[in-house]
C-alpha cells in the first residue's frame, strides 16, 4: 500500500536528522554529566529554533520532488485546521484529548512524511489559537509529529484488522506521548536525587528511567490513561468513515 504523499530522498532524509535532533532534545538528560548546567528554560528557545526549519525542510523537500504538490499542502492546511479546532473541545482536560485521532488517522492514510508535518503544524495552529506558546510547545509539536509519523509507518492492513491496529497503536503512541514530554521537564521539576521519583544526574541509564517512569505513574498516569482511552474510542468510533473518506479525497485530488 503505497502513500498518497510519498516520501522522497531529501525528505527522507530530513526526517532522519529531525529525529537524531529529536530524540537528543528529550533524552539528553540521561546522558548528560552531573555538573551539565543546561536549564530546560534555555534549552526550548534552542529546541524550538532547530525543530520549526526541519519542518520547513520536510515540506519544501517534498514539494521540490514532487512528493507533496499545491492540492498536498491544501490538506495539510484543512488537517491542520480541524485538528486546532478540535483540540479545546479536550485540551487534556482529565486526559481528555480529541486531536490524536486526527492525528492518528491522516498519518495512516498519507503516511509518514505527510503526518510529520501535521504533527507539527497542527500542535502550532492549536497553540496559536489557544494562547498555549511556551517552553513546552517545542516538544508538543514534536511528540505529535512522532505520533502521526509512526502511524504511516504500521503494516498495510485493512478493514477490521486495520481498525484494531489502529486502535492498538493510538493507545501506545497516546502514552508513550506523556512519558516524553514528562521526560521534556522531569529533571527540573524536583530537587535532584532528592526522592525516589527525582532525576538522578550521571546515574545509570536504566535507573533514571525507573524514576521516570515512577514519576510518571504517580503524577500524570490519569491523564496519560484518559488520553489512550479517549483517542482509542475516537479512532474506533470514526475510523471507518473517515479513512475512507480520507483515502476518497487522496485519490481525487491524485496527489503528484
Amino acid at each position: 500500500m503505497t502513500a498518497p504523499v510519498r516520501v522522497r530522498p531529501r525528505a527522507a532524509l530530513a526526517l532522519v536528522v529531525s529525529g537524531v535532533i529529536g530524540v537528543a532534545a528529550f533524552g539528553w538528560p540521561l546522558l548528560a554529566s552531573p555538573d551539565a548546567g543546561i536549564a530546560h528554560g534555555t534549552d526550548a528557545p534552542w529546541v524550538f529554533a532547530l525543530l520549526l526549519p526541519l519542518v520547513l525542510a520536510v515540506a519544501l523537500a517534498e514539494i521540490s520532488e514532487g512528493g507533496m504538490d499545491a492540492k498536498a499542502v491544501a490538506m495539510l492546511g484543512v488537517l491542520s485546521a480541524l485538528g486546532a479546532a478540535i483540540r479545546p473541545l479536550g485540551a487534556g482536560t482529565a486526559g481528555l484529548e480529541t486531536v490524536f485521532f486526527v492525528l492518528v488517522l491522516a498519518g495512516r492514510v498519507f503516511g509518514p512524511g505527510f503526518g510529520f508535518v501535521l504533527g507539527n503544524t497542527t500542535l502550532f495552529a492549536s497553540a496559536l489559537l489557544t494562547g498555549g506558546v511556551g517552553p513546552w510547545l517545542p516538544y508538543q509539536m514534536l511528540g505529535a509529529a512522532w505520533v502521526a509519523l509512526g502511524a504511516g509507518l504500521l503494516p498495510p492492513l485493512r478493514g477490521r484488522a486495520e481498525l484494531a491496529l489502529l486502535a492498538g497503536y493510538a493507545a501506545l503512541a497516546a502514552l508513550a506521548y506523556g512519558l516524553l514530554l514528562n521526560l521534556s521537564f522531569w529533571p527540573f521539576a524536583l530537587s535532584a536525587g532528592s526522592t525516589a521519583l527525582s532525576f538522578q544526574p550521571g546515574g545509570p541509564v536504566l535507573d533514571n528511567l525507573v524514576r521516570l517512569v515512577a514519576f510518571s505513574t504517580a503524577t500524570s498516569l490519569g491523564w496519560d490513561v484518559g488520553r489512550a482511552i479517549t483517542t482509542t474510542v475516537l479512532v474506533l468510533v470514526t475510523g471507518p468513515v473517515l479513512l475512507r473518506t480520507l483515502r476518497r479525497a487522496a485519490r481525487r485530488a491524485a496527489f503528484d
